[in-house]
């Protein structure tokens, strides 16, 4: 694995001197469009809105839209003005318990590596965060760009999470959710909590697979094999209704449903007795 930024950690007087690894890869499947005639690919060309010309890439500047059809240039002065030096520091801020912050902020993580002379002081960061559940507040620069993240311990490692800032998040009083008014009664909620019950299991993030990306590449390993030639259609199971339902009816079958493979899974991993 490459590293993608080499600094250091930065709070108090502390300096820890580290590497920055990406956490999460996404293999997603990559298409080109091609022109169906004779199967060429087709490339995407530059075109002004005004007269549907061409346009070179040196005749290009980027704009900001202020009102409608209004720009301002923007060149690469302007953009110097405000770009921030890159000191290469994930430089925290502040510790907060990680109980106060909301999941949805977090949203990128990368692993962080001791680098020579920086084990100690990395370990001791570790196992303060572990040991407070707090979280290290800090904004670094990645690319010339500021990000806020937050420092936090994971097993041996020390994570950096990117956060997005305040602003970012849309407001979610704005959305037309039901309130406690439509709460469910007793008998539901003791019906849905049962079931919850039923279901519960173990974290095991391998039994989760993308079954989209999985169905996708066997169309695709079906049609080469087919010369790409169109495959047969298969019947499709009947999707659930989205009408109103009858929720205390739907709960019931549904415990029923999870119990019979809460069983039917005890009965598999049962030992089996060996012969006399």
């Amino acid at each position: 694995m490459r590293a993608i930024w080499k600094g250091s950690i930065s709070f108090g007087l502390v300096n820890i001197p580290i590497a920055l690894y990406p956490a999460t890869r996404r293999e997603d499947l990559k298409f080109r469009l091609l022109r169906e005639s004779d199967l060429s690919p087709v490339n995407y060309k530059r075109v002004a809105e005004k007269d549907g010309k061409e346009v070179p890439w040196n005749k290009i500047v980027k704009g900001y839209e202020y009102e409608k059809g209004k720009f301002v240039v923007l060149s690469e002065k302007d953009f110097q003005r405000v770009d921030l030096e890159a000191t290469q520091t994930v430089d925290i801020q502040d510790f907060v318990d990680i109980e106060e912050i909301d999941p949805m902020y977090f949203y990128k993580p990368y692993y962080l590596e001791p680098q020579k002379g920086g084990d100690k002081a990395y370990v001791l960061l570790r196992e303060t965060l572990a040991k407070t559940k707090k979280v290290g507040i800090a904004k670094v620069i990645i690319k010339t760009r500021q990000y806020l993240a937050g420092l936090k311990p994971l097993k041996h490692a020390l994570v950096l999470e990117l956060m997005h800032f305040a602003e970012e998040l849309a407001d979610a009083e704005k959305l037309n959710v039901p309130k406690k008014s439509s709460a469910p009664g007793k008998r539901e909620l003791k019906m849905a909590n049962a079931l919850v019950e039923s279901m519960s299991a173990e974290w095991d993030p391998k039994k989760y697979k993308d079954d989209y990306r999985d169905a996708l590449m066997e169309v695709i390993e079906e049609k080469v094999e087919l010369g790409g030639k169109e495959i047969e259609e298969k019947a499709k199971p009947k999707k659930p209704s989205a009408k109103v339902i009858d929720l205390v009816a739907v709960l019931q079958e549904s415990l029923a449903q999870a119990e019979g493979e809460g069983k039917k899974k005890r009965k598999t991993k049962a030992p089996t007795r060996r012969a006399a």
